[in-house]
């Protein structure tokens, strides 16, 4: 097959950083042509995103302070994984519920998510949901956010204009939109 010819091996590798919820590797690896080279891996438990969308085509965002880059960001409600062998499903709901109180009815797998696969393993799984229920939010201690309904074809007009930056959130919402506008083309 063509693709073995592009894998990479691991020959070492070497612990670098045990944090909250990174893990950092230093790998030694061969390269197809038989050199050597460095792999610096960020290691993640996975997490899961989701698209809640209203019965009025609306969907729910978030308004969040993310400290790596010093602003205030838009973002669909997400989560890390509790751990590794986490139901993802049940990620999604807890955390949807979590962030914004709200459960669903109807919940679509959307796929998988790598927001940067050259230095980290984190898979996102992202969900739609529909049949929403509003309930009370529930936080975590630490956490701080604010929930907005915006009209999905806003959202996209934000993400194609630049306004949303949030790769997890772009991906998402595009692919949520295009479930739910070719839903509406079914006989």
């Amino acid at each position: 097959m063509e693709e073995k010819k592009l894998r990479e091996m691991q020959t070492a590798t070497e612990d670098i950083f045990d944090g909250v919820i990174l893990h950092v590797m230093r790998d030694q690896v061969r390269l197809p042509n038989g050199h050597t080279s460095v792999r610096e891996v960020i290691r993640h438990v996975g997490a899961v995103c989701v698209v809640p969308v209203t019965e009025d085509g609306k969907i729910v965002l978030e308004r969040q302070y993310r400290y790596p880059i010093d602003r205030v960001i838009t973002e669909i409600p997400a989560g890390k994984l509790d751990s590794s062998t986490e139901d993802r499903l049940e990620a999604a709901q807890r955390e949807l519920r979590e962030e914004t109180g709200i459960t669903a009815d109807r919940w679509t797998d959307m796929g998988l998510y790598y927001g940067a696969p050259a230095y980290s393993d984190e898979k996102i799984t992202m969900y739609l949901a529909e049949g929403l229920h509003m309930g009370r939010q529930q936080l975590d201690e630490d956490e701080f956010l604010n929930v907005e309904f915006v009209p999905i074809e806003s959202a996209v007009e934000e993400i194609l204009s630049g306004r949303i930056t949030d790769g997890k959130t772009q991906a998402a919402v595009l692919k949520a939109w295009l479930i739910l506008k070719n839903r509406k083309q079914e006989p």
